[in-house]
C-alpha cells in the first residue's frame, strides 16, 4: 500500500459519488448501502487517506457477512468475514455450485469483470451495522465499498501486482495494514 495523500472527507464524498451512481445498469445496486459504511467510517474515524493498492493489498482486505444478491441459496461470507483471498478460494471451491445457487451475485461479477478499475473504500476498523458486527478480524483493511469489484477482478486476472489501484482508506494508515496473504490461487483470464 502506498499512501498518496490525507484527503478530506468531502473529496472522498465527492470521488464516491463521481463513481457510485445511484441508478446503475444491473438491479442489485448497493451504493446507497456502501454510502451509509463510508459515511458511519467517517463519522468513527474521521481521517482519510488515498492510497494506492497493489493486488497483495486487496487480497487480504477483510470483507464483511454477505449472503449473495437477490436472495443467493448459499452464504458466500459468513458473518464471522473473511480475506479477499479466502473468498476467492471459496468460488474456486464452488465455481460449478455458485453461478447456479447464486445467479445475482454472480451475474454481478460477471458485470463487473470488465468494468474500468474504480475506486475502493476501505477503513483501518469495522464500522456499526449488522454486515460488521460478527467480523472476528475487525482492524487491518476493512471494507466498506467495491466487495464485487474486487473479487471480478481478481477471478478474471485483473489485479496488477504493482500499487496502482485508488482507494479511498478511513482511519490512520500504518504499513502493517497491507500485510495480507502470501499465496493465493489465480484463475485464468476466463473466471472461475
Amino acid at each position: 500500500m502506498k499512501i498518496e495523500a490525507k484527503v478530506p472527507f468531502e473529496v472522498v464524498l465527492k470521488r464516491f459519488h463521481e463513481t457510485h451512481l445511484q441508478d446503475l445498469e444491473h438491479e442489485a445496486n448497493t451504493n446507497v448501502e456502501a454510502e451509509e459504511h463510508v459515511r458511519n467510517s467517517d463519522a468513527m474515524l474521521g481521517t482519510w487517506s488515498r492510497v494506492s493498492l497493489s493486488r497483495q493489498d486487496i487480497l487480504g482486505v477483510i470483507l464483511p457477512w454477505h449472503t449473495g444478491e437477490e436472495g443467493g441459496e448459499f452464504e458466500l461470507i459468513s458473518k464471522a468475514g473473511l480475506t479477499v483471498a479466502d473468498t476467492i478460494a471459496l468460488l474456486h471451491a464452488k465455481s460449478d455450485s455458485y453461478p447456479v445457487t447464486n445467479p445475482g451475485c454472480w451475474t454481478k461479477l460477471r458485470w463487473l469483470a470488465a468494468a474500468p478499475f474504480t475506486p475502493l473504500f476501505l477503513s483501518t476498523k469495522a464500522v456499526t451495522g449488522v454486515d460488521y458486527e460478527e467480523l472476528t478480524v475487525t482492524e487491518g483493511l476493512i471494507h466498506l465499498d467495491g466487495l464485487h469489484r474486487m473479487l471480478a477482478w481478481e477471478l478474471w486476472g485483473r489485479l496488477p501486482e504493482e500499487e496502482t489501484i485508488e482507494a479511498y482508506l478511513s482511519g490512520i494508515p500504518t504499513p502493517s495494514l497491507a500485510a495480507g496473504p502470501s499465496e493465493t490461487g489465480r484463475v485464468h483470464q476466463s473466471g472461475v
